[in-house]
Order: structure tokens, then C-alpha cells, then sequence
């Protein structure tokens, strides 16, 4: 009871712009930020270069926001590859029918990594910023991030 009101417990919320569920899954957050991240890939006034610039620095941001985090599985990374190459194939114009390699798409738009090497990249250095703290640093991050998932 907060303040003579009886708090309900639901299955999940946002909050901060994450998803978070009873679960403990991350599914319906990476499905929320995909769907979040559409949008400007059409228009013929912008370049092919300038769209890249566009997709790698607003959208893999927004689609990637709090992933150094995720508890991430191979259904997830399968999920954001197949949103990064429609993404792709509408900057360059393409469709699947064109029949066109994902490798192919990434070399002709100058890609030296996918979302998925980034997000790994992401992950890492999260994980050496986690880790510079020292030992007692790293104690109470964990703490915290056990208590959570245990008392949920």
C-alpha cells in the first residue's frame, strides 16, 4: 500500500523508454524499439550516404538504447539483422525480390559492421567501463543486478 492506494502488479511497463517484463525477457523491447526506429528511407531528396549517416547515428542508437543490458538470444539478434537489411535494401532502393546478398548491401552502402557487431561492441565496452571500477565497484553492480532478477 502506497499512501492508502494497493498497488497492482502488472506484466509489463515502460519506463524510460525500456520495456520491462515479469519475465524478465527482453523480447517485447527489442520488437518495441524496431518498431519505433521507421521512417525517412524513401525520400529521393536525401543521398544514399547522407541516409547511412542518418540510419547508423539516429536509428541503430534508438534501436539499440540500454542493449548492453539485454540478456540477448538468437531469435533477438536474427530479429534486429532482418530490421537492419530492410532498412538497408529501402535506402538502396532494393527489395528481396531483387535477390540481392545482405554482404553485398553492406559493402556497396560502405558498412564496415552490421547491428549485431555493434551491439557487441556496445556490450563490450560496457562491460570494460563495469569492470575499471575495481573490485569493490564491481561487487555492488552485481549485487544490485542479482537482487533485481531475484526478487522479481
Amino acid at each position: 500500500m502506497v499512501l492508502n492506494s494497493e498497488l497492482t502488479q502488472c506484466e509489463e511497463f515502460v519506463y524510460l523508454g525500456d520495456v520491462f517484463s515479469a519475465d524478465g525477457c527482453c523480447d517485447r523491447d527489442v520488437d518495441r524499439t524496431i518498431g519505433l526506429a521507421a521512417g525517412i528511407w524513401k525520400a529521393k531528396d536525401i543521398s544514399k550516404s547522407t541516409k547511412v549517416l542518418l540510419y547508423q547515428s539516429m536509428v541503430q542508437s534508438i534501436v539499440l538504447y540500454n542493449s548492453e543490458t539485454w540478456t540477448i538470444k538468437e531469435d533477438q539478434k536474427r530479429k534486429l539483422k532482418t530490421f537492419e537489411m530492410a532498412v538497408l535494401r529501402k535506402i538502396c532502393g532494393i527489395t528481396r525480390r531483387d535477390r540481392r546478398r545482405n554482404v553485398d548491401i553492406l559493402k556497396e552502402l560502405q558498412m564496415e559492421k552490421d547491428v549485431n557487431e555493434v551491439l557487441q561492441t556496445r556490450r563490450l565496452t560496457y562491460f570494460g567501463h563495469v569492470t575499471s571500477h575495481g573490485k569493490g565497484q564491481i561487487s555492488k553492480y552485481l549485487d544490485a543486478w542479482v537482487h533485481t532478477w531475484t526478487t522479481a
